[in-house]
């Protein structure tokens, strides 16, 4: 029997392949690819272009067309999306050649480092080289077959190139497989050389079923369960870190059973943010370098510390400083293998939901000692205090964390904060009081300028019943404040807030902490003497913003910032209010550090004070190869 088939071009068949994908988990299915970004260009116009033009003039709605302003930015939405979507549907991004296509490495290495599943779709050079070179080609004189495509590869999960039509269904099953899996997700990268793109070939109609990826929920295995409820049973100060991984697994309500019941501590990393509301009684906050004293303080003296859903990046673990106790022990639980075996730690691999639910029926009887409920309530509650004073409104000159404080505040519950570079993740991790698993938003695997508004617009996209206020530094606006266009343009409702801080403030912070003085981070002319220390530059960050169509609003005071962000919550466009801060204001101390390197020789006093510091600290970096589990090997 002859199998039947449809001619049609490569383009054509890939964007018909991705209108039938779909997502299912916990009995709720859902399309994987709900709408494509893209910028045309030589590369894809005739090829994916075409495709999707041809599938709106036939259904609008099959796979709606966005049209972007950075390609980076481009990808930092559809992570956003993807994000915001618990990596259960995503956004595929097309580009033309060349720079196109390269300015996406940046957004697949954030979407990898962060576990999140995104489709790059970058245009290649022509495979049958007939005009080489071609515009914007690369030509190497010892390699006839690279492309500057292949920069992806050491930031992709997973990358392929369709030299012929015959390698797109291998190619594209391939894509799917990584993108639905959680444990082994990022950047998927299919380049697709131009010429290939508009070529016609015969395919096999089964390719154009509706297809559905089942999200399972790995159980875990029962004797790596046994081991971790020994050495959790044997604890008597554990504490839980919550990270990214409990909510991508919506396990936040099973946490919060399983703190309740045993009286374990939660503090949580930055996407761990939300695992447990910040008024459980079991929470201590942040944990880390930019955590809150109480958590910070049960981490140092901890006998085991459970991690659940989390990588332990540096900031976490306060580049290995934060666990003091010389006897501590590791349990973790990710449902990635290179994830739960670190720190030399019993591993349980497996979904965070169903792990949690078996614990709380294992452990039932299992209880913290009551001084250490009691520790955990003293410590947080002194916190909290400290918040409360930290963020209170005043009649003077606002500070960012009066800034956080009030956005707190104004916002719903259900609302969301999206942020990723400069001093303000580190001020929201401290501060900010989560009321909702999906109400914090900040990148901080790969801390990437400029992909505040663009991933916020991927949030919005994804969650329209929310309102999202995006909190981002001048510094960060400044690089990649174009999607405010494209928010504009598919009528999204979002509420920038832009901190002006004339510059660099969160580098200049770090500079003055190493003894380099804030040097080259102020946004300032270069003076007489020829250093960059003139006079302040004449940037109007609100005039930049109506320029491109927002709807803004400056403030200088408590009072002004938060009526301006109640008007803009009545608004159904996109706003922008712009806020002055003094960049030398500090949030509340963390009682923690971060191992950024100071030099070693150096005739600047400040510097040479700097290292002394440094030497000091860097005696509490510990390491952890001692196995977790009680019983050793004989």
């Amino acid at each position: 029997m002859t199998e039947k088939t449809t001619r049609a071009t490569v383009g054509k068949a890939l964007v018909r392949f991705l209108t039938c994908q779909y997502t299912e988990r916990d009995g709720v299915t859902q399309r994987l690819f709900p709408a494509c970004l893209g910028i045309f260009g030589h590369g894809n116009v005739a090829g994916i272009g075409q495709a999707l033009l041809e599938s709106e003039s036939n259904d609008p709605s099959a796979l709606p067309y966005i049209l972007g302003r950075n390609e980076q930015g481009m990808v930092h939405t559809a992570v956003g999306y993807a994000r915001a979507a618990d990596r259960l549907q995503t956004l595929p991004v097309t580009t033309s050649v060349g720079p196109g296509a390269t300015n996406m490495v940046t957004g697949a290495a954030l979407a990898t480092i962060n576990r999140i599943p995104v489709l790059l779709l970058p245009s290649d050079t022509f495979a049958t080289r007939v005009a080489t070179p071609v515009l914007q080609e690369l030509e190497l004189p010892d390699s006839g077959d690279v492309t500057v495509n292949d920069a992806f590869r050491p930031v992709s999960r997973y990358f392929d190139r369709v030299w012929r039509p015959e390698q797109l269904p291998g190619a594209l099953l391939g894509a799917m497989r990584v993108l639905t899996d959680p444990a082994d997700t990022g950047a998927v990268v299919v380049a697709l050389p131009e010429d290939v793109q508009a070529q016609a070939h015969d395919w096999p109609e089964a390719l154009f079923v509706e297809r559905v990826w089942h999200i399972g929920r790995p159980r875990p295995d029962h004797e790596a369960t046994q081991r971790a409820i020994q050495v959790i049973r044997a604890a008597r100060a554990p504490m839980i870190i919550a990270g990214g991984g409990v909510i991508y697994s919506r396990a936040t309500d099973s946490l919060a059973r399983f703190a309740q019941q045993t009286g374990v501590p939660v503090a949580h990393t930055q996407a761990g943010t939300g695992a447990l509301r910040h008024d459980h009684p079991q929470s201590v906050g942040a944990i880390g370098a930019t955590g809150t004293t109480a958590a910070n303080a049960i981490a140092a003296d901890a006998d085991v510390i459970i991690g659940i859903g989390t990588r332990y990046s540096d900031f976490t673990s306060a580049s290995n400083s934060a666990f003091a106790n010389p006897d501590v022990r590791f349990v973790n639980i990710n449902i990635a293998n290179l994830d739960a075996v670190k720190n030399s730690a019993v591993s349980v691999q497996a979904d965070a939901r169903t792990t949690l639910d078996e614990l709380i029926m294992e452990l039932a009887d299992y209880e913290v000692p009551a001084e250490h409920r009691e520790r955990t309530r003293v410590l947080a509650s002194s916190w909290r205090a400290t918040v409360v004073t930290a963020c209170a409104p005043s009649a003077d000159a606002i500070t960012q964390t009066q800034v956080i404080g009030i956005v707190n505040t104004v916002s719903a519950p259900r609302d969301v904060v999206v942020c990723a570079a400069g001093s303000m993740p580190g001020d929201l991790h401290k501060l900010w009081q989560a009321r909702d698993p999906k109400g914090y938003h900040v990148e901080y695997g790969y801390s990437c300028m400029g992909y505040e508004i663009a991933g916020g617009l991927g949030v919005a996209l994804a969650s329209p019943d929310r309102t999202v206020f995006v909190l981002v530094g001048d510094g960060s606006f400044l690089m990649m404040a174009g999607e405010l266009i494209t928010a504009i343009q598919e009528r999204v409702r979002l509420i920038v807030v832009v901190v002006d801080n004339r510059g660099f403030a969160s580098i200049g912070g770090l500079s003055e902490s190493i003894g380099s003085q804030r040097f080259g981070t102020e946004y300032r002319y270069r003076s007489a003497d020829g250093r960059l220390g003139g006079d302040p530059l004449p940037v109007d960050l609100a005039a930049n913003a109506a320029s491109l169509g927002a709807y803004v609003r400056k403030a200088s005071t408590c009072a002004e910032f938060a009526t301006a962000l109640r008007e803009a919550m009545e608004r159904t466009t996109v706003s922008v209010v712009v806020v002055e801060t003094d960049p030398a204001d500090r949030s509340p101390s963390s009682e923690s550090w971060w191992d950024v390197p100071v030099a070693e020789v150096s005739a600047l006093p400040s510097t040479q004070d700097a290292r002394a510091r440094y030497e000091s600290e860097r005696a509490a970096q510990r390491t952890y190869f001692r196995p977790a589990e009680s019983e050793r090997a004989p």
